[in-house]
């Protein structure tokens, strides 16, 4: 088994101040990352480059890396990103070819061992023969290997001189470029030359711990078991000779074994023991070197992790410190520290609104998303950044840093004195955007259409990338993630990455495809069919195949299905789809932006159709108004797609627009919001002996006052940010009080009684 490079860093190994490919898979998506290392691939695999060090690999894609040839030495920029689970710089902003260097050579694996540690990096499978027979489909294809015990995925792509080949038969050696689909690994052969009839060599070292191979260069924890079995297999067709075996290191004692040297005959193999008797507390470390007559493996070297007598490992000298923000957006945020001493990994958690309670505890491995306290883990790895998923507008996140040492099962936090922080998410970022737009004009609906119809096409397939992977999916517990559906409420919770056939979901288009007057615009794609503004995820067998084309509406009559908060009834005499109530103002919205974005395009009237009632959804436009949710969605798409939906920026705007038929209304609507301000907002319970809750629906609250009868101020707050508003009651007499908000849209008042 040629296993000829170094595959990562262990486990318990501290960390280097130099950033190799290594640290940067342990980064989180979203962040921009500089790597260098050489390439594996050239053009023959299209606009991506497969990069790797002498510790990982990683794919950089982009159009602007078309000269770079395998072999080049490069230095690239850009940001992780996660493209149907390979991780990949995208884009890869800038890149400096320093020339052509030694090229990587292929790491010789067995099928069982391709996965995450390896993904990007040119690898090799030997004695392997293809399911199918004949010959490789033209154009991009998938096709299998197998070892006799296992399987694993062939692409084939059509930029290659494979495709339309002849599939070759009896046993082969396969190289190509360790890539992911969803939940698969695949091999990525580059040129036929990549697929040769198998040899057998003369003699092959493999070495197993347990039962499970551990490549040369590789590590394995050992844990607290003391009696281990050490296996030397020999895939040659000669024996092969072990000539004195090494057990060296800083714990080097505490580790045994009886293998010294021995002849293992062709496609044999012999059992040792590999007994561990720790004598202290805390990490032990160990290396054991394998000398055989297998050249290119001579020595085989494999570290060694254990824990001594307290089942744990040893215990960082201190915690990160220096916790720091930036790129705060409506919709993410990037968190940064500095490295704890003698600590090899961190666990970041976070909490809304409050400081983060939660402390983890010494042997538990968390995964992401995982609940401690009042707060979830927001990140673990290696790393010194991290950027959380799930973040929302307008909103005060807390986080504690906490380092940790050992694998899973063993580790050993540093609990004292975190690293603590917080910071606030941003709202709506409008700036001068709408400048020149008027309600006052006529021309106000072609002026709105104008400003937002150019945007950046982006492809209804790559709506998976961009929404969904940066910003629909959340963690939950378990390393899981969940995604929720618009129209019912359902929260699907799944392994990553997301895959719309496995979760059963599906791109649903709020104004429908079939009313646009462009249908179909799907083949090729149109602007208005891949318009992430319109498109959310759904439920489908239970939430879009229902929703169908239906128009949007109450509920009146006979409820014909029903899936959670989604429902298919009857409005009087009329079939009509109501989604859940949080999701009617972002429907309406949705639908009022695609109108105005498209209307007079091709002179083409995107009025919405006579049996889509627009009065209901300028009611529920004004009911539920724009919410943290809504708010960041905007901004994040905005961010990728280059427009926004005037409809979630100013409330009023919906009052101008005639729907029904695109016409311009000069009315006022300043006295409307108010009113809706008004009827949103509710205090409770009314009378109170205790707490006093205040909200306004659809948005939050980030002021207030609470005056009595005689006009005293007795409560206020002017910087806070919130869906709720608790208030203290036992602290305020018994009487009647008057309570003041403010939100972005406006103020508004109330009263409450404490009894």
């Amino acid at each position: 088994m040629k296993n000829l490079l170094l595959l990562f860093t262990l486990s318990f190994c501290f960390m280097s101040q130099a950033q190799t490919i290594s640290d940067t898979r342990n980064l989180s998506i979203g962040t921009s990352v500089t790597v260098r290392g050489v390439v594996s691939n050239g053009t023959e695999l299209g606009a991506i480059r497969y990069v790797q060090d002498e510790t990982a690999g990683i794919a950089c894609y982009g159009t602007n890396l078309s000269s770079i040839a395998v072999g080049d030495s490069i230095t690239a920029t850009g940001v992780l990103f996660d493209f149907g689970g390979l991780l990949e710089l995208s884009p890869t902003t800038t890149f400096t070819n320093h020339g052509p260097v030694i090229p990587n050579t292929p790491l010789i694996i067995p099928i069982s061992s391709a996965d995450e540690l390896l993904e990007s990096q040119l690898i090799r499978f030997e004695n392997v023969t293809f399911v199918q027979t004949g010959t490789f489909a033209i154009g991009n294809s998938t096709v299998q290997i197998t070892d006799g015990n296992n399987t694993f995925d062939v692409r084939i792509n059509g930029s290659t001189n494979i495709d339309g080949s002849a599939i070759p038969t009896g046993p082969v050696t396969i190289t190509g470029l360790l890539g992911q689909y969803n939940t698969n690994y695949q091999i990525i052969p580059r040129f036929t030359s990549d697929i040769v009839a198998y040899v057998a060599p003369q003699w092959e070292i493999n070495v197993k711990i347990n039962g499970s191979t551990v490549l040369n260069n590789g590590s394995y924890v050992i844990g607290n078991t003391g009696n281990n079995t050490l296996t030397i297999e020999n895939t040659g067709t000669q024996a092969l000779s072990v000539s004195s075996t090494l057990i060296s290191g800083a714990n080097a004692s505490e580790f045994n074994t009886t293998l010294s040297s021995a002849s293992v005959l062709g496609l044999g193999s012999q059992i040792f023991p590999l007994t561990f008797t720790p004598t202290a507390n805390g990490s032990r470390f160990a290396t054991i070197t394998i000398v055989n007559n297998d050249n290119d493996e001579n020595p085989y070297i494999i570290n060694l992790l254990a824990v001594g007598l307290d089942n744990l490992a040893t215990e960082p000298n201190a915690n990160p410190t220096n916790l720091n923000f930036s790129d705060l957006q409506a919709y993410t945020l990037s968190g940064a520290y500095t490295q704890g001493s003698n600590t090899e990994k961190y666990l970041v958690l976070w909490s809304k609104g409050a400081p983060v309670s939660g402390i983890p505890t010494d042997a538990n491995t968390y995964f992401r998303g995982d609940i401690i306290g009042n707060s979830k883990v927001a990140y673990l790895g290696a790393g010194t950044s991290f950027i959380p998923r799930g973040v929302r507008a307008n909103q005060n996140y807390y986080f504690a840093v906490y380092g940790f040492n050992g694998p899973a099962g063993f580790e050993n936090y540093k609990t004292t004195s975190p690293a603590t922080g917080n910071c606030t998410s941003t709202g709506l970022n409008i700036g001068s955007y709408y400048s020149g737009i008027s309600t006052s004009s006529s021309t106000f609906i072609a002026d709105l259409s104008t400003l937002i119809g150019p945007h950046n096409f982006i492809s209804y397939f790559n709506y998976k990338q961009t929404v969904m992977n940066q910003f629909e999916v959340r963690d939950t517990t378990g390393g899981q993630s969940f995604v929720t559906c618009s129209y019912t409420g359902e929260n699907k919770v799944f392994n990553d990455p997301f895959d719309w056939t496995t979760t059963g979901y599906s791109r649903e288009h709020t104004f429908c495809h079939s009313w646009m007057p462009t249908f179909p615009c799907d083949n090729p794609e149109q602007n208005e069919y891949t318009d992430q503004h319109n498109l959310y995820p759904t439920n489908f067998a239970n939430a879009n195949a229902y929703r169908s084309n239906l128009p949007l509406n109450e509920i009146t009559g006979n409820v014909l299905f029903n899936y959670l908060e989604g429902s298919v009834g009857y409005n009087g005499s009329q079939m009509v789809y109501e989604p859940k109530a949080s999701q009617k103002g972002n429907s309406a919205r949705s639908i009022f932006y695609m109108a105005t974005a498209y209307n007079g395009q091709n002179n083409l009237n995107w009025a919405i159709p006579n049996y889509q009632d627009q009065e209901i959804l300028k009611t529920w436009h004004f009911s539920d108004l724009p919410d943290s949710y809504e708010i960041a969605r905007q901004e994040y798409i905005y961010s990728v797609q280059d427009n926004r939906n005037p409809y979630i920026d100013s409330i009023n705007y919906a009052c101008h627009v005639s729907f029904s038929n695109m016409t311009y209304l000069d009315i006022d609507c300043n006295v409307g919001l108010e009113e809706q301000l008004q009827s949103n907002f509710s205090v409770f319970p009314v009378p109170s002996n205790g707490k006093v809750y205040a909200q306004v629906n659809g948005t939050n609250i980030t002021e207030y006052k609470v005056t009595d009868l005689l006009g005293r101020v007795v409560v206020k707050n002017k910087s806070v940010s919130l869906p709720v508003l608790e208030i203290d009651g036992q602290n305020l007499k018994s009487g009647k009080y008057l309570i003041e908000v403010t939100t972005e849209f406006g103020k508004t008042k109330g009263s409450f009684i404490i009894e």
